[in-house]
C-alpha cells in the first residue's frame, strides 16, 4: 500500500508543558527579583536602620530598595518594597550613606512573554489542528484527498475471491476489458463508460467487487468513503474532489472507488437550510464537474457503491456520469453455497458438513452474513476443543445469527414458561396446518437475543421472489397462531404477541395499500414513491387519497387481520389435543426439531 506517511502532531500536553517551563524560567531568572537570601523588613524599620547608620550602601531599584549592612566577612542585604518617599534621599544624604539607582533591564523578558510565547502557542495549536484534519502536517493538507491508493498487487482480491454475484461479475468483466484494451473500443468510435454504480443491500460484497475489478485489471485503485469528503471547513470537500481527480490522472489508467456515495450524493433540495448542507452540495457539484471534465481516453473509471439509490441526486445517475447501474443482490441458494465455499476453504470441516444444507438453511443471508456464520461456527468448535467444525456448530451459528445468543441462565417463572411454550406451539401447529407456509425447522423456548423469549424457526424449501395473496394470508395465520393458542389454553392473552401483531398488521396494510389485494378498494396502489421529510432527516411514503379512502383502508386492514385470526383460532381448536401435548413437551425438552413435530401431528 503506497500511502503518504502521516506526521504525528505533538500531543497538547507536551506543548503545554514546554510553554509553562519557558514562562517559569523567565519569571524566576528575572533580575527584577532580589536574591532569596535578602531579609524583608517594613519600610518604617528600614528608615530607622538608615538613621542608625547601619547600612554601608543603599541600592534604589524599580520596585525594591536594598540596603547592604556593615558587617565584616560577608555582605548581608535588607530588602524593602519601594514606596514613593521624596524624603528618602534627604535622609540618606543626612546620614552620609552612599546610595545609587539601578535600572532593571526587563525588555527582553517582556518581549518574550508578551509577543514571542503567544505567537509560538498560536503556531503550535494551528499546526496541531491542521495536522489532524489533513493527510499530512500543514495547512495545505486540508484540501488533499484522503483516498487510499492500492497498487495492483496490494488489493489482494480477484474474481476468484468473489462468489454468489455471477451476473454482476459478467458486467464488470467488460469494465476490465475497457481498462486493459481501450483501443479495441475507441477504434470503432465507442467511449469507455465513465462511471459504474454498484447498488444492493448491505453486506452483499459491493466493495469487494470493486477491489476485485482493480485486481483483475492490474491498475491502481483509489478507495475513499463518501463521508470523508465533507469537513467542518467550507470548500474542503470540493478541494479534496479536485485533488483526487488530479492524483487519478497521474496514475491513469486507474479506478476511483467511492464507497457509501449516498453520504455525498444525496438529492439536492430547493431551499437548503444550514451551512453543512450547502458544503455537501458544493462538494457534490464539484464531483459532477470533475466527472464531466476528465478525458475517458486516459482510462479513468469511477466506481461507487450504495444501498440507498433512491436518495441519490438525479444528476449523478444520468448517462455520461454513472453510465452503468449494476445490481449486487442477495445470493440465491447456489450463490450462498459458492460463498460458503470461499469462506470455508481455510476452515477444517468435519465429514458431516454439507455446505448445500447450510446454504438451504440460510435464505436471505448476504455474503457478510455467511462469512459471519462460518466464523462463528469455527469459534464455537474451538471453544468446545473439537478437531473440526461440525454441522451442529453451523446450526448453532445460524440460530445465533437469526435469533441472537442463547440465554439459558435467564430466570423465567413457571407460569411465564407455560405461556411461552403454548405460544410457540401455536405458531408451529399453524405453520404445519396451512398449505403455503414454510416448514418448521425447530421450535424453542430458550430465550435468545434482546427480547426473544422463544422462537419458531421456519425454513423455505426454495428462494422466493413473488408471493401470492393466499401465501400472504398463510403467513398472517402463522403470525397470529401464538396469540390464538394463548387464548385457547388460558382464556386470556399476554403481551408476548406484540411483535407478531406488528408484523401481521404491516403485511395486511401492504396487501391493501401497495399490492391492490383488497376486493373493496380494488386493484389500486395508494403509495406513490417517497418524498423527503422536513429538514431532510429521512423519507416517508407519499399519500394522495381522501379521508374516506383512509377510513376504508383501515377497515380493510382490520378485516383481514380479524378474519385470519378467526381462521387460525378455529384450526388450533380442532387440534387442541396436539397443542396441549406439544406445549408440555416444550416445557420438558425446551427444543423440538421439525421432524419430531411432524410425527406428533401425524399420530
Amino acid at each position: 500500500m503506497d500511502k503518504e506517511k502521516k506526521q504525528q502532531p505533538w500531543p497538547l500536553i507536551w506543548i503545554a508543558a514546554a510553554i509553562l517551563f519557558i514562562i517559569l524560567f523567565f519569571f524566576f531568572s528575572s533580575s527584577n527579583l532580589s536574591p532569596t537570601s535578602a531579609e524583608q523588613v517594613s519600610y518604617s524599620e528600614f528608615k530607622k536602620m538608615i538613621e542608625e547608620k547601619k547600612f554601608e550602601e543603599v541600592l534604589i531599584e524599580q520596585n525594591y530598595v536594598r540596603g547592604i549592612l556593615k558587617e565584616k566577612g560577608k555582605k548581608k542585604e535588607i530588602r524593602v518594597v519601594k514606596v514613593e518617599d521624596p524624603d528618602l534621599i534627604k535622609l540618606l544624604e543626612k546620614n552620609n550613606i552612599k546610595f545609587s539607582g539601578k535600572e532593571t533591564d526587563t525588555w527582553l523578558r517582556d518581549f518574550i512573554l508578551a509577543w514571542v510565547i503567544p505567537i509560538v502557542i498560536f503556531i503550535l495549536i494551528w499546526r496541531y489542528l491542521f495536522g489532524r484534519l489533513g493527510t499530512g502536517a500543514g495547512i495545505t493538507a486540508v484540501g488533499r484527498s484522503k483516498a487510499s491508493l492500492y497498487i495492483e498487487k496490494d488489493t489482494g482480491v480477484t474474481f476468484n475471491d468473489v462468489a454468489g454475484v455471477d451476473e454482476a461479475k459478467e458486467e464488470l468483466k467488460e469494465v476490465i476489458d475497457f481498462l486493459q484494451h481501450p483501443d479495441k473500443y475507441l477504434r470503432l468510435g465507442g467511449k469507455i463508460p465513465k462511471g459504474v454504480l454498484l447498488v444492493g443491500p448491505t453486506g452483499t460484497g459491493k466493495t469487494l467487487l470493486a477491489k476485485a475489478v482493480a485486481g483483475e485489471a492490474k491498475v491502481p485503485f483509489f478507495s475513499i468513503s463518501g463521508s470523508e469528503f465533507v469537513e467542518m471547513f467550507v470548500g474542503v470537500g470540493a478541494a479534496r474532489v479536485r485533488d483526487l481527480f488530479a492524483q487519478a490522472e497521474q496514475k491513469a489508467p486507474c479506478i476511483i472507488f467511492i464507497d457509501e456515495i449516498d453520504a455525498l450524493g444525496k438529492a439536492r433540495i430547493a431551499a437548503p437550510m444550514g451551512g453543512g448542507y450547502e458544503e455537501r452540495e458544493h462538494t457534490l457539484q464539484q464531483l459532477l464537474v470533475e466527472m464531466d471534465g476528465f478525458d475517458t481516453k486516459k482510462g479513468i473509471i469511477i466506481m461507487a457503491a450504495t444501498n440507498r439509490p433512491e436518495i441519490l441526486d438525479p444528476a449523478l445517475l444520468r448517462p455520461g456520469r454513472f453510465d452503468r447501474h449494476i445490481l449486487v443482490d442477495r445470493p440465491d441458494i447456489k450463490g450462498r453455497e459458492d460463498i460458503l465455499k470461499v469462506h470455508a476453504k481455510n476452515v477444517k470441516l468435519s465429514a458431516d458438513v454439507d455446505l448445500k444444507i447450510i446454504a438451504a438453511r440460510t435464505p436471505g443471508f448476504a455474503g457478510a452474513d455467511l462469512a459471519n456464520v462460518v466464523n462463528e461456527a469455527a469459534i464455537l468448535a474451538a471453544r468446545k476443543d473439537k478437531n473440526a467444525v461440525e454441522l451442529s456448530d453451523f446450526e448453532e451459528a445460524i440460530n445465533r445469527a437469526i435469533a441472537g445468543l442463547e440465554k439459558k441462565k435467564k430466570v423465567i417463572s413457571k407460569k411465564e414458561q407455560e405461556i411461552i411454550a403454548y405460544h410457540e406451539s401455536g405458531h408451529a401447529i399453524a405453520a404445519e396446518s396451512v398449505p403455503h407456509a414454510d416448514k418448521v425447522h425447530r421450535v424453542s423456548i430458550i430465550p435468545r437475543g434482546i427480547a426473544a423469549l422463544g422462537y419458531t424457526l421456519q425454513l423455505p424449501t426454495e428462494d422466493r421472489y413473488l408471493l401470492t395473496k393466499t401465501e400472504l394470508l398463510d403467513r398472517l395465520a402463522v403470525l397470529m397462531g401464538g396469540r390464538a393458542a394463548e387464548e385457547i389454553v388460558f382464556n386470556e392473552v399476554s403481551t408476548g404477541a406484540q411483535n407478531d401483531l406488528e408484523r401481521a398488521t404491516g403485511i395486511a396494510r401492504s396487501m391493501v395499500v401497495e399490492y391492490g389485494m383488497s376486493e373493496k378498494l380494488g386493484p389500486v396502489t395508494f403509495e406513490r414513491g417517497k418524498k423527503p421529510l422536513f429538514l431532510d432527516i429521512g423519507y416517508m411514503p407519499t399519500t394522495e387519497y381522501s379521508e374516506e379512502t383512509s377510513r376504508l383502508i383501515d377497515e380493510e386492514v382490520s378485516r383481514i387481520v380479524k378474519e385470519t385470526y378467526s381462521r387460525v383460532k378455529k384450526i388450533l381448536e380442532e387440534k387442541k389435543d396436539k397443542l396441549l401435548i406439544l406445549g408440555k413437551m416444550l416445557i420438558e425438552k425446551e427444543v423440538i426439531e421439525g421432524d419430531e413435530l411432524r410425527r406428533l401431528l401425524a399420530a
